[in-house]
């Protein structure tokens, strides 16, 4: 597997400058990464990337906030913001329609996509989102939710907090690398990241009230074993959605496309091609 990352492309989009990166040809696949520390599309779907790109123009772009995108403070609605970014930046590529994997935070905003712009969502994959602040079964917030938010505070990132957070959101700890950590510690631990997050965090609106709005057909994943997300979240959605189904991985947290690749490449791209 080639895990070269490709060319840094840069596009100003809804008044902010996003960073992306593109392979393949056809159809335009985009992915959108979760809100850890470090993250970004291609730490997100590196791993995928080959396999999609085969099949699709696959787009990987870092949202607002996040990787070497532009970090505005947004003051309320962040999902909101994000899909109206989200839509100018499908413009400014002459994309008229697209399918869209979302990991966590990134599904989330696709599923905004699809209620503010439902024409721009074809097919859409999310993978242990959560778009509702309630859980029957679970706490919140989950314990990755809150190695997340706790991550700049007290004495901000370093390699052992970072490690802590993979942990909880992976079942198996074999993915976790030195590498791995050393990866996403390093890009968390950049100064506008650290300027940003210490004492802020994406103001995530509540969409329950709106999930019935999304006609576009989506594929619910979850890990049976998420620490980032409960369960019942995605089986709310399964109910809410106009056109949904849904895969769980068991022994799988939060990173089904990860721990899962070779299942989850497939599942996926069957979805898609349907």
């Amino acid at each position: 597997m080639d895990n070269r990352v490709p060319e840094s492309k840069f596009i100003e989009a809804g008044g902010v400058k996003l960073h992306y990166h593109e392979g393949g040809s056809g159809y335009p696949l985009i992915c959108l990464h979760g809100g850890g520390p470090g993250a970004s599309s291609w730490s997100n779907f590196k791993s995928n990337f080959e396999a999609l790109k085969q099949h699709y123009r696959t787009i990987l772009v870092d949202m607002p906030d996040y990787g070497r995108s532009d970090k505005p403070r947004v003051q309320s609605n962040w999902l909101a913001f994000v899909a109206r970014v989200m839509n100018d930046f499908m413009g400014k590529l002459d994309i008229k329609q697209a399918h869209f994997i979302g990991n966590s935070m990134g599904g989330q905003s696709t599923i905004k996509l699809a209620i503010d712009h439902p024409d721009r969502v074809n097919r859409f994959v999310i993978i242990g989102s959560t778009p509702v602040k309630f859980t029957v079964f679970q706490p919140m917030p989950l314990e990755a939710i809150r190695n997340i938010v706790e991550y700049y505070q007290g004495e901000g990132p370093s390699p052992r907090k970072m490690r802590q957070l993979i942990e909880s959101l992976t079942y198996d700890h074999k993915f976790i690398t030195d590498e791995l950590v050393k990866e996403r510690f390093e890009a968390s631990a950049a100064p506008d990241s650290v300027a940003l997050f210490r004492d802020y965090f994406p103001p995530l609106e509540d969409l329950y009230p709106e999930l019935t709005k999304v006609k576009a057909k989506a594929l619910i994943i979850w890990g049976q074993d998420d620490r980032a997300g409960a369960l019942d979240v995605g089986l709310l959605m399964l109910r809410q959605f106009q056109d949904a189904r849904m895969y769980t991985f068991s022994k799988c947290g939060h990173w089904a496309q990860v721990e899962h690749r070779d299942e989850f490449n497939r599942v996926v791209l069957q979805f898609f091609e349907k």
